[in-house]
């Protein structure tokens, strides 16, 4: 039996209850993502205000060394702008975009898949564990180097040289996570008659997330700059190419927007992708918040 608020009147509560369930289930849906919008969008301005103490130190800076060394923030941003009247930011921004992304998601998908297979094999941790400490001893401007020797200045080399530079650490956050897994947990599950798949998601998926989305955050971080320096060393456009172009006529206002519109790209990567969707998968830890709600 479905019992109506006292707030709300005769009429409202009748035409509530006729509504369909999936409309019902899809209001209800709706309501809590606005209000999970709104609240994600509101704990957004703590970083805002670190980002403009950023920038008043870059200011700070700008006053003491001049414009030749460092341009005002308010001089690269027009600057930045002014790039959107052209063509080569678009070209530019979805080269460098694609190429990250794609070094991104194969780096963090192999990284993901080979770690969790050594958190849970002693003998696999045992064998991988070195060949991933040799690759990440190797710098990344030596994987270009490689890279480009291999496939020639094409865009595979970026992506290859952000692969090989950021793989190590999406399997060190996935190893790190699968080896430290509650297995008494995981054995009281079992005793219940829980199934692998089951297990798996219920108990070890939330503690291995709580490893990997840091470690993707970084990997999501080391793509990009890796991607530009990539590009920047084989002259295979994208921003990259744009820095060399604008370092050879020493314009550094224009220096300084292209690298502004790099830190752009990683802060929505990191924000406006991998952070919403930690907070999704991760609602359990508003419930152990003060202000959270018991679930």
């Amino acid at each position: 039996m479905t019992v109506s608020s006292p707030f709300e009147g005769p009429r409202v509560g009748e035409a509530r209850r006729a509504m369909p369930a999936w409309l019902r289930a899809g209001a209800r849906a709706c309501v809590a993502a606005t209000v999970w919008l709104g609240r994600y969008v509101w704990a957004g301005w703590v970083g805002l205000a670190g980002l403009f103490c950023l920038a008043a130190g870059w200011q700070a800076g700008h006053e003491f060394y001049g414009s030749f060394i460092l341009p005002a923030p308010l001089e690269t941003v027009t600057v930045l702008f002014g790039l959107f009247e052209g063509p080569e930011l678009a070209q530019a921004a979805s080269e460098t975009a694609w190429r990250s992304l794609g070094g991104f998601l194969l780096a963090a998908g192999l990284g993901t898949l080979a770690g969790s297979v050594a958190g849970y094999s002693f003998a696999a941790m045992r064998i991988m564990r070195p060949i991933v400490t040799v690759i990440l001893g190797v710098p990344p401007i030596a994987w270009i180097v490689l890279a480009l020797i291999w496939f020639g200045s094409g865009g595979g080399s970026a992506v290859l040289t952000v692969v090989l530079a950021s793989f190590p650490i999406s399997f060190a956050g996935a190893l790190e996570g699968a080896a430290t897994r509650d297995r008494a947990l995981d054995a009281m599950a079992r005793s219940f008659g829980a199934s692998l798949p089951t297990r798996f998601r219920t108990v070890t998926l939330p503690h291995l997330l709580s490893y990997l989305f840091p470690a993707w955050t970084t990997t999501a971080g080391n793509a990009w700059k890796v991607t530009v320096m990539a590009e920047l060393l084989s002259n295979t456009g994208g921003i990259g190419g744009q820095l060399a172009t604008a370092r050879a006529l020493f314009d550094i206002p224009l220096v300084t927007a292209w690298i502004l519109l790099v830190v752009a790209f990683a802060l929505i990567t990191e924000y406006g992708m991998l952070n919403p969707l930690r907070e999704m998968t991760e609602r359990w830890r508003s419930a152990g918040l003060p202000w959270g709600v018991k679930r």
